[in-house]
């Protein structure tokens, strides 16, 4: 199943823990003012890739600590993002992907889209909540706004209510 991408960076330090690929969905619903990436906006933007490129890509860069998913807003295309999760860790790599729902939005999500848990399960960290300029704030770590969250998915599961981390 293609995904619709508005791009990628094969190298970053700064979309996630260590040294990471980062795959930018094109497509989000939220719209949030002063967005980081407001061209991944649009549905029908972007260009539709084959995940089998972005693993190509991926396996040719032994020094990749993780993957981070980022948009535009991933959860509109879990389906396809599931396949490729499952293989990013089968390689052994991290994943966290950055989403403008919540947690307990993404919960609710699931319910109705199955592949919305699944894409939950499969990833290490979720980056949550909408982007809100009033609460910008430099000097958080991968994350614009003091109201979005870093949610431990391994410590929430086992917990069973949301555990936050700084990383």
């Amino acid at each position: 199943m293609p995904l619709r991408l508005a791009g990628v960076v094969r190298e970053s330090i700064v979309d996630g823990p260590g040294f990471r690929f980062v795959v930018f969905v094109q497509g989000c619903p939220h719209h949030c003012p002063s967005c980081h990436n407001p061209q991944s906006h649009d549905f029908a933007g972007g260009y539709d890739c084959d995940p089998q490129r972005i693993l190509d890509e991926i396996d040719k860069n032994p020094l990749l600590s993780g993957v981070t998913f980022s948009g535009g807003e991933p959860f509109c295309q879990p389906e396809a993002l599931c396949g490729l999760a499952r293989e990013v860790k089968a390689r052994g790599l991290g994943l966290m992907t950055y989403s403008g729902y919540t947690y307990e939005e993404l919960l609710d999500l699931a319910k109705e889209r199955p592949a919305v848990g699944e894409l939950l399960e499969l990833c290490d960290y979720l980056v949550d909540g909408r982007f809100v300029l009033a609460e910008r704030d430099l000097t958080l770590q991968f994350r614009g706004s003091r109201n979005q969250r870093i949610v431990d998915l391994a410590a929430t599961r086992r917990e069973g209510e949301v555990v936050t981390t700084e990383l």
